[in-house]
């Protein structure tokens, strides 16, 4: 899944997009870039002089990585993944993501599922030197992936399945961009661009009037290299790739977006697919779930939903346009 902690998702082009837009802004913006989720975050704004408010942007961070992240062994996530099948007490908003993801699990039918964790670990694509798992291991651990697994009582976590695990990391940076824009909203912020990792959402538009002008990763190329472009305001910009993680073997290319039925990466003609929504949080999801689903389903999925957009990236590197 980009899922996995899954970095899916619109690489570093955010360091083009973040130039363009300073350049045409009547002022110099508040800038912070650091590491969390294992990956970098950067967020800049407009408008403002109180440096105090990335600060707390970074506290932010430093929260929601306590509380979501499968590897940091105090989080809600670690105490649910390590609680042998009994009831964990857990923070509302994390209760309230792991429901939201469980939304799109049925929305779906599973193949957007954050148990997917034992696949996740048994592949460890970011550190692979090009080790295909065992077939019976992989079948061990498919075994243990399903969100059926997954019973929400308010806040309260259980996972009927012992051996079962949860990694949010296909929607957790979709829903820390959308905090993090809530709060610098509140603090009266109207022009920013929060990038985690490749999630971009931005607050307003430039304070000249115009767009953001978001570059789009191509595939396998270096990163600034752009496929595509798009404009927006206040909306947020994710994709998901097999160019992301992966390893290449005997001429095949193992990817990190792993499928929860068979266990082995997805197999289809889909290179990438990005995703415009006002959420990020959705944006997230629908990324991963529309790659699963191929272009087809997933277009259809697309023109169900309102204010969503998608553009996929076939083998041929032609671009598909949706919604």
């Amino acid at each position: 899944m980009k899922h996995t902690l899954l970095y899916i998702l619109l690489s570093a082009l955010f360091l083009l997009s973040g130039c363009s837009a300073s350049s045409a802004q009547s002022e110099e913006p508040l800038k912070m870039t650091d590491m969390y989720f294992d990956t970098v975050v950067t967020i800049e704004i407009w408008g403002t002089t109180d440096e105090t408010l990335l600060t707390q942007c970074k506290d932010l961070c430093e929260y929601y990585e306590q509380l979501l992240s499968r590897t940091v062994e105090t989080s809600d996530v670690a105490k649910i993944n390590t609680a042998g099948g009994n009831p964990v007490t857990v923070s509302w908003e994390t209760a309230a993501l792991i429901e939201k993801s469980l939304e799109y699990s049925r929305l779906t039918d599973g193949l957007f599922d954050i148990t997917i964790a034992p696949l996740t670990e048994l592949w460890d694509i970011s550190h692979n030197p090009g080790n295909i798992p065992d077939e019976s291991a992989i079948s061990e651990a498919v075994s243990h992936v399903g969100y059926e697994n997954i019973l929400v009582k308010g806040n309260s976590i259980q996972l009927k399945d012992p051996q079962a695990s949860i990694d949010l990391g296909g929607i957790a940076k979709g829903y820390i961009a959308d905090k993090l824009k809530e709060f610098l909203e509140k603090e009266g912020v109207s022009h920013g661009l929060i990038n985690l990792g490749g999630n971009v959402l931005a607050i307003g538009g430039k304070m000249n009037g115009e767009d953001f002008h978001i570059g789009i990763q191509m595939p396998f190329e270096e990163r600034n290299m752009v496929i595509t472009d798009v404009d927006i305001r206040g909306k947020s910009v994710v994709s998901s790739g097999t160019y992301e993680r992966y390893f290449e073997k005997d001429g095949h290319i193992y990817h990190h977006i792993l499928n929860p039925e068979t266990g082995y990466p997805y197999e289809s003609n889909i290179l990438q697919v990005t995703i415009i929504s006002d959420s990020s949080t959705d944006g997230d999801a629908l990324s991963t779930s529309c790659f699963a689903l191929g272009l087809e389903e997933g277009s259809r999925l697309i023109e169900s939903l309102d204010h969503v957009q998608a553009i996929y990236v076939t083998d041929d590197f032609e671009l598909h346009y949706v919604g």
